[in-house]
């Protein structure tokens, strides 16, 4: 017999239809490729080639994403005139006909990106012209080149939200949104615009966010959108931006100028609205508004010499709440820069090259005493409640830093070489003493609740380091070698309820932490504890991570009181005796979620100190326990039978016969004759 080329694959395909045949049950049909009810319909990545077919007729929204049509053509769609949305993301489209769009008179929003409409950009963009109310427009990542961008707009009076982001735009023509005036939102971020015409937004009334991130703009000299209120132009290479002034204030009220090349802050003249500024990662070497830039700098950028630079920077921003200038070239931070801005909520300074904080750039004679020592003037301080320093050079903070911050809530020093003062060494720097290394008093903050100094260098804390500041969370971690005195945490007793002291290797004898009846979280991982500081055991802790560590055993004094409170346990990383887990099942009886139990592992000193996971440990391989009762009992058992083997011995040794009970088959082999007599 000569089989069939293919049978065994066919027969393969077939199987599971037959033994569903066999066991009495039908072939279950695919589930349908769309998803639909009275308005909405969902066909997204169902394969379709063509429009689907029996669509519900007061459909409304339609999704076709992740499809593969090709064309929108007036035979393959379907009467859907009450149609407002459509998405066709992802396909690959790359023809759409004017009577196809025609019937979707009440069609809002169009989504068409990711598909290849620059392959017949001249015929479908005559056919955008039937698309008269439509709001929002998606064109992204259509490989549109500039001179194609004006056709597919012209005529769209309606259009609202236009998205033009990862395709080949390199440069903004005068006219080119000339036919969308109504525009409010555009994007046209991941191109490789670097050329922007003076009008090329000129018609353009409406617009309010505008997004350019992620081009090649070099500069802005004259921009005069005043009526935007959001404006991105990160990821560029702009080394300078400006404004044009007079003709009233502009309206914008968030710039993104981060990931460029500003060499100094930006002339922001009018900007009198303006609540974020971001303006980190770029070259900013000093905030000094009369600062010179290089000649050859200067000369690039002539057409500047319009702008007005005798304003202050920073003295129109009486709005700003957020500024962050992180990643510069920052070497020195004048506070008095930033007295202007009386809103100023968050400000970020961090990862800059800081190593001095002072109040002006140059400070004049008035504002020093009479050892020349600068006096920070008690008008001018600032609004600033949250900052962050982190990832600088800073030695020491001047005594009068946090009088000038006074509604300062959490500031993160972290990275940085401070050494705290104790409360008795006035909170001078230097403590007092000319000849001691520079430090920064901590103490007597009154707002301040927030508070990082992780990777400093600390190796001591000394006493009475945070009293009288009502800090709610703290962060030491990353101090390697630190020293925490019972002391040094006095006065944090009422307050404190998050504690940091992660990958310090401090031992048991550095970790002295007093009772803090407010604790909540605490990190004690990556240090060389091989006991829990008792005072910790009062603390009504809800998050603990001991991960990393020596510790044996947790101590049941500790779990008697947080087994009420605990909510959540990290332990991997410590030898656990294997036979001593009586914690661990109060923990898991009481509902403690332990998230790393499964990298845990205990030690078996009992087998050659064998390790295993501790959450599936081996009881069998510990001493079991006995009461005083039972090893009596067996002692007496064992006497018995031992004295019971020496009276055997002795007997036989004088010749006496033991008669031992026989199987039954041998007594019925010997005595078989005399039972086989027997009658009843």
């Amino acid at each position: 017999m000569q089989s069939v080329p293919g049978a065994g694959c066919l027969l393969l395909c077939l199987l599971p239809a037959i033994l569903g045949a066999q066991a009495g049950g039908e072939v279950k049909p695919r589930p349908p490729p769309c998803q639909q009810n009275l308005t909405k319909v969902s066909c997204r990545a169902a394969g379709l080639h063509s429009f689907p077919e029996d669509l519900p007729q007061g459909v409304k929204h339609l999704d076709l994403s992740h499809n593969l049509l090709q064309n929108l053509s007036e035979g393959c769609l379907p009467a859907l005139g009450q149609l407002e949305h459509l998405d066709l993301r992802s396909n690959l489209l790359e023809a759409i006909s004017g009577p196809a769009l025609a019937q979707l008179p009440w069609l809002h929003s169009l989504l068409l990106g990711s598909n290849r409409l620059h392959q017949n950009y001249r015929d479908n963009a005559v056919a955008f012209s039937a698309l008269r109310s439509i709001e929002v427009l998606d064109l992204s990542a259509n490989g549109l080149e500039s001179h194609m961008v004006g056709g597919f707009l012209s005529g769209l009076t309606a259009l609202r939200v236009l998205h033009l982001p990862r395709n080949r735009l390199s440069q903004l023509p005068v006219g080119i949104f000339q036919g969308s005036p109504q525009l409010t939102e555009l994007d046209l971020s991941n191109n490789y615009i670097m050329d922007i015409e003076e009008g090329a937004f000129e018609a353009l009334r409406e617009l309010a966010v505008l997004n350019l991130a992620l081009n090649s703009l070099h500069c802005l000299s004259s921009f005069s959108l005043r009526q935007l209120q959001v404006l991105n132009l990160s990821h560029n290479a702009l080394e300078l931006f400006g404004w044009e002034e007079g003709r009233g204030p502009y309206l914008l009220q968030v710039l993104d100028l981060s990931h460029n090349r500003l060499l100094s802050f930006p002339q922001l003249p009018a900007a009198h609205r303006l609540v974020h500024l971001n303006l980190s990662h770029n070259s900013i070497t000093s905030l000094d508004p009369g600062s010179h830039h290089p000649a050859q700098f200067v000369l690039r950028y002539e057409e500047m010499v319009s702008f007005s630079t005798s304003q202050s920077t920073a003295a129109s921003l009486t709005r700003l709440a957020e500024l962050d200038l992180s990643y510069n070239c920052l070497q020195l931070l004048p506070l008095l820069f930033f007295r202007a801005m009386s809103s100023l909520f968050t400000l970020s300074v961090a990862m800059n090259c800081l190593q001095n904080i002072t109040m002006e750039l140059l400070s004049r004679d008035g504002d020093r005493d009479s050892n020349g020592t600068a006096v920070w003037q008690e008008d001018a301080v600032l609004s600033v409640r949250s900052m962050d320093l982190h990832g600088n050079a800073i030695r020491a903070l001047p005594h009068w830093f946090f009088d000038a911050l006074p509604q300062l809530e959490a500031i993160d020093l972290g990275s940085n070489s401070l050494q705290p003062c104790g409360s008795d060494m006035g909170g001078q720097s230097g403590g007092g003493s000319p000849e001691a290394e520079p430090c920064t008093a901590f103490h007597s903050i009154p707002h301040l609740q927030h508070l990082s100094l992780r990777r400093n260098s600390l190796t001591q804390l000394p006493p009475h380091t945070f009293s009288r500041t009502p800090l709610l969370s703290l962060d030491l971690s990353e101090n390697r070698g630190l020293a925490v005195p019972w002391a040094a945490l006095e006065g944090l007793e009422h307050s404190l309820q998050q504690l940091w002291l992660r990958g310090n290797h401090m031992d048991n004898s550095r970790a002295e932490i007093p009772c803090l009846g407010e604790l909540r979280v605490l990190d004690l991982s990556g240090n060389r504890l091989s006991l829990l500081p008792t005072g910790l055991f009062c603390s009504p802790l809800q998050t603990l991570d001991v991960s990393g560590n020596e510790l044996p055993v947790l101590p049941e004094q500790a779990l008697m009181g947080w087994t009420r409170s605990l909510r959540a346990l990290c332990l991997a990383e410590n030898p656990f005796q294997c036979c001593e887990l009586g914690w661990l099942d109060a923990l898991q009886a009481a509902g403690v979620q332990l998230p790393d139990l499964h990298r845990a592992r205990c030690i078996h000193h009992s087998i050659t100190n064998r390790t295993a996971p501790l959450s599936s440990r081996l009881p069998w391989l510990c001493p079991q326990p006995w009461a005083g009762s039972s090893v009596l009992v067996l002692a007496a058992l064992l006497g018995v039978l031992l004295c019971a083997g020496c009276r055997v011995c002795r007997l036989r040794g004088q010749g006496v016969g033991i008669l031992l009970p026989q199987p039954q088959t041998e007594r019925v082999a010997e005595g078989g004759a005399a039972h086989s007599d027997t009658k009843v």
